[in-house]
């Protein structure tokens, strides 16, 4: 299933981000065999498939780590995201995955 999703590289792996209970989280805790292909904001591809590796993230110190990830990359817009999920209790649900690609 095609998903548009933010992406963030910490040390050679990727991660995105999502609702825990979201379609994406329920795939990858099911098989960890995942596709990424580069997209404009619309969700339209732009380039071709590649095979990867899915986890779910659970040791906090990573977390932390994507976090300011993402922020160096996303900079204010993910700052706001952030605030409002926090406002809105979403910050507490929400998942990081990890992916890494199949020829590492």
């Amino acid at each position: 299933m095609k998903t548009p999703v933010w992406i963030a590289e910490l040390a050679g792996r990727y991660y995105v981000f999502g609702a825990g209970d979201a379609g994406k989280i329920k795939r990858i805790r099911a098989t960890p065999r995942v596709q990424l292909a580069a997209c404009d904001a619309r969700g339209k591809v732009r380039s071709a498939w590649i095979e990867a590796r899915a986890r779910i993230v659970l040791e906090p110190a990573l977390i932390a780590g994507v976090r300011k990830a993402f922020r160096r990359k996303y900079g204010l817009v993910m700052l706001l995201t952030d605030v409002m999920a926090t406002m809105t209790g979403r910050m507490r649900r929400r998942a990081y995955i990890e992916i890494e690609l199949a020829d590492s």
